[in-house]
């Protein structure tokens, strides 16, 4: 991912943010299964699922996509699902008020899933500092606004890339529209614990049967207004075996998840990666369901969140729902911003 340089002063500090490059019923759209039979096909060839290359993506990408079902204003995508009557449900689901950071704590070495260290210089007598990074990649944990990702030159509801994407800045669909903070409730749904390993290998491609599996298992079905959180264990396989090039091969969501996604009517997105597997297993696309959900279904994306922690308390609580909130800095015309959402219980 490539990035320019967005510059705002932060009471005493300084910070330099990076600008990047960029319900309830099953369905079937054209051919696009959304289950399939046996509990390994989550390891069938590329060749079983669709969508498998570039056109047959783009048909995909034409049938689930959102534009103009908010208006052909809108700003927000799928986080109008979120409503007051949703807010009000994720508050009631704090009991005992325990909180749980979803923020990997900012990585300062490179490394291989970390060409953007963190920098931290400190100025004025160490009295005051500044705060520089690239956020976007594979390191940080951030929140994607829907200006990120394009498609065919076009981003969320069918704005021209020339009408959105400046110098200066997104002139639509940046993250200031988040300024008012995001609460719902959040759904873990950590699929090493559905197959009893402590993580993923890099490639393994999540499938609709998977997240459906864990909905049985934890007894939590996915609903309008949510907020999916994919745990893989990326982070507890860093911490065992080190960084590699999490850009290359990681475990993560199939394309083909994305009617699926849809149809539950998830609000926002997020998993310890970056949503997609890759390699993605569609000829032609990079990253699929990076495009479907932001450019497709308007779905802001949470990258790199370290759900370690969450996973361990929701095990001892025996709890996979919870009160999430997210509060990114509104940034006018930014692409996003690093992150530190935070569960509740």
């Amino acid at each position: 991912m490539t990035s320019g340089i967005l510059r705002a002063a932060v009471m005493a500090g300084c910070l330099s943010i990076g600008l990047p490059h960029m319900s309830n019923t099953r369905v079937a759209l054209s051919g696009f299964s959304q289950t399939a039979a046996g509990s390994g096909s989550s390891r069938s060839p590329q060749a079983s699922r669709a969508p498998r290359n570039a056109a047959e993506f783009d048909e995909l990408f034409q049938q689930v996509k959102n534009w103009g079902r908010w208006g052909k204003d809108d700003q927000l995508g799928s986080v109008n699902l979120i409503t007051a009557a949703k807010r009000k449900q994720a508050v009631a689901l704090v009991k005992t008020g325990e909180t749980v950071s979803l923020a990997h704590n900012p990585i300062t070495e490179r490394a291989e899933d970390n060409s953007n260290p963190f920098e931290h210089t400190m100025l004025r007598g160490n009295s005051m500092d500044r705060y520089a990074v690239s956020y976007h990649g594979y390191a940080h944990s951030h929140i994607d606004a829907l200006c990120h990702i394009l498609y065919k030159d076009q981003t969320y509801n069918g704005y021209a890339r020339g009408e959105v994407n400046t110098d200066k800045g997104c002139t639509k669909l940046g993250i200031q529209n988040l300024k008012n903070g995001l609460v719902t409730r959040g759904v873990l749904i950590d699929i090493p614990r559905l197959r009893g390993v402590p993580y993923l290998e890099p490639g393994t491609a999540i499938y609709v049967e998977d997240l459906e599996a864990w909905e049985r298992k934890s007894g939590v079905k996915i609903a309008p207004g949510d907020a999916v959180l994919l745990r893989t264990g990326r982070w507890a396989r860093r911490e065992k075996l080190g960084p590699w090039n999490v850009g290359q091969t990681a475990a993560g969501l199939h394309a083909s998840v994305a009617p699926w996604i849809k149809t539950r009517g998830v609000a926002l997105l997020g998993s310890d990666a970056a949503e997609d597997v890759t390699p993605s297993m569609v000829e032609g696309i990079a990253l699929p369901i990076h495009t479907l959900m932001i450019t497709g279904l308007g779905v802001n994306l949470l990258d790199n969140q370290d759900l370690e922690a969450l996973g361990e308390a929701a095990a001892r609580l025996n709890r996979w729902e919870f009160m999430l909130t997210i509060n990114p800095v509104p940034v006018t015309g930014g692409t996003g911003f690093p992150l530190n959402a935070i569960a509740m219980f």
